[in-house]
């Protein structure tokens, strides 16, 4: 086969788009942390030592636009962050929550990221998308930052594809270890009775100290207890989860991927391993092969122990792919 067959070849074979800036690995909290520029590295070293980036088509993202976050952020929130952007150190948000000069820049860009990825997802371009972006979202409200996040990016994502691609029905999904309260909180209005369902496990109690108590029908918030592995997880996912998107057939899956309840990840107390990462992607696409065309688009939200995250990213990334179908039990 020809130079030129083989680069055709290969195009035609990448399903899987991967998209990052640089402006994400700028904003920084300060010294020690946890929600830190190397978590991206991490990730992307793991990708080139794995041989998985060459099976990945690379974007950049770009900014999203003032429409596109006023989907699910309130104007004066909006306005709020922009003042609140400082020429020099950092500016406290709430008490995890701090910007520099680059972070607004950095929050666009994830927003951004998930605008991109829906539409090129929708578009046909790409079968699926990770989006490899921080600060993370899933904790974000419409008027307020909260827990390392500034815009959260995956419900800009899913209103993206309601809003402007006029899907009908989408699910968000999260495995973060914390419970994505704000996530919940934009989609539990009455206008999405129909259109939005939330499929989610967590670590409980534990911060945000919310999600025992679905705000909805169409929230299914199921709680671990400290110390539960993959075992649980697999349960609540065969048991909850699969039937819920089952019976609401969606249109298109947005993840919210969060890596911090692996056992090596010492701000909370699960014990997943990367196989169960794998496990729940392969399942995750199998519901969108049925009902979505195969759209999905996931999303970084947490994940702190830096060689964990990047092993964990990377399974996650070689399910979408299908790089590893059938490899897990």
């Amino acid at each position: 086969m020809g130079s030129r067959s083989r680069q055709l070849s290969k195009a035609l074979t990448v399903t899987t788009l991967f998209i990052t800036h640089k402006d994400c690995q700028r904003h920084d909290m300060g010294a020690h942390h946890p929600e830190c520029p190397e978590r991206l590295s991490a990730i992307e070293d793991q990708l080139i030592a794995s041989g998985t980036m060459d099976y990945l088509e690379r974007a950049d993202a770009p900014k999203a636009t003032r429409e596109q976050l006023e989907r699910v952020h309130d104007a004066g929130y909006l306005d709020a962050i922009e003042e609140a952007s400082p020429r020099e150190g950092w500016v406290q948000l709430d008490p995890d929550t701090a910007m520099n000069p680059h972070s607004l820049d950095a929050a666009l860009r994830g927003a951004g990221a998930a605008v991109l990825a829906t539409d090129r997802v929708i578009a046909g371009s790409a079968e699926n998308a990770f989006c490899s972006v921080r600060p993370p979202g899933h904790h974000a409200l419409r008027d307020r930052a909260m827990g390392f996040c500034m815009i959260n990016n995956v419900a800009v994502a899913a209103a993206r594809a309601l809003a402007h691609h006029g899907l009908a029905r989408v699910a968000i999904v999260d495995f973060d270890v914390h419970h994505g309260n704000g996530t919940e909180a934009m989609f539990e209005h009455e206008k999405y009775d129909e259109r939005v369902l939330m499929v989610s496990t967590f670590q409980h109690p534990f911060y945000p100290y919310s999600g025992d108590h679905p705000r909805s029908s169409r929230m299914v918030n199921i709680p671990l207890a400290a110390r539960s592995g993959g075992k649980e997880f697999r349960a609540a996912v065969e048991t909850y989860w699969l039937p819920a998107l089952e019976n609401f057939k969606p249109q298109m899956l947005f993840i919210s991927a969060g890596f911090d309840a692996h056992r090596e990840d010492d701000l909370a107390m699960l014990n997943f391993v990367e196989a169960d990462y794998v496990w729940v992607t392969e399942k995750l696409k199998t519901v969108a092969d049925k009902h979505a065309q195969g759209r999905m688009v996931s999303l970084l939200e947490g994940g702190y122990a830096l060689s964990a995250l990047g092993r964990s990213a990377v399974a996650h990334i070689r399910a979408l792919a299908g790089l590893t179908a059938g490899s897990t039990t």
